[in-house]
């Protein structure tokens, strides 16, 4: 796994017996992504595939929009004091064409996500933003059945957390219910990020027949990269905020929360699950 997890010494206590052991843990670094030579941010991240998440960060963000607006991305040789790559630094080169926003630029923060606002300024930002709204795209329709098979899916396809436990992973399905990427990391963000990047390199956006599935909780940044991405359905395993659902209203976004065996709560876009029967909405 190189630097995906590292090992280290852990003192056991089992029913009151000691032993000494290695364990496995995940690996957690900092990544610092620059924007064509200038630093932008730096987020907290498993190693692996750093090229996608620094890509997929600057989706989210509108600066990025397809394979073409790409130029390339390289790891910063000689990223320490003394020359050393320490392959935690890397520089996206945009094409000519891209108009990078100022406010974007001067924005050289330390992230946990790409969410810089709050409240009403943060729904304004991504609605205005957004390159394929989600309210005009061709409709969708998906069974709670199909929504309700995902997680194992997608828990089967965590070969790291088997190790580990120690990370969330993200998923994009296919209407049908194919599983077409899965990635792990320390930060669902971060998940995310790689999956809409290496979508973005392959020359797929919008993810417009996808849906997105999420460990954890569906918070604000994760309803924003969906949304950015153009994918029309989020689902998480656990809570939504109460922003995440303002803005899945606001976009046209389906948000399902709580999803675990054939429960679920739909908290937007509901008239993307198809209903065998009419629901009790009292």
């Amino acid at each position: 796994m190189g630097r995906v997890t590292e090992r280290r010494k852990v003192l056991r206590i089992r029913d009151g017996a000691l032993s000494t052991r290695p364990d496995t843990l995940v690996a957690e670094e900092p990544l610092e992504i620059r924007l064509d030579g200038r630093p932008l941010a730096i987020t907290m991240r498993t190693p692996g595939d750093d090229f996608a998440l620094a890509a997929g960060f600057l989706v989210s963000e509108g600066v990025l929009a397809e394979a073409s607006d790409l130029l390339n991305i390289v790891y910063c040789a000689g990223a320490t004091a003394d020359g050393t790559n320490t392959y935690n630094v890397v520089d996206v080169r945009t094409a000519p064409h891209v108009v990078v926003p100022d406010i974007t630029l001067e924005r050289n923060v330390y992230t946990t996500s790409s969410c810089g606002l709050c409240g009403k300024a943060s729904l304004d930002a991504v609605r205005t933003t957004a390159r394929w709204p989600i309210a005009d795209t061709p409709p969708l329709r998906v069974e709670p059945e199909l929504l309700s098979a995902l997680p194992d899916r997608l828990r089967a396809a965590q070969r790291v957390f088997d190790r580990t436990g120690g990370l969330h992973a993200a998923a994009l399905f296919s209407e049908d219910g194919e599983l077409l990427d899965v990635r792990e990391d320390v930060g669902r963000h971060n998940a995310v990020d790689k999956l809409v990047g290496r979508a973005l390199r392959d020359g797929a956006l919008p993810l417009s027949r996808t849906i997105l599935l999420v460990s954890g909780r569906a918070s604000f940044e994760l309803a924003q990269k969906a949304v950015m991405a153009g994918i029309p359905v989020l689902a998480a395993v656990s809570a939504p905020s109460s922003l995440a659902v303002d803005l899945a209203a606001e976009t046209g976004l389906t948000l399902v929360g709580f999803l675990r065996g054939s429960s679920m709560n739909v908290y937007a876009g509901e008239d993307r699950i198809a209903l065998r029967s009419t629901a009790d909405r009292g």
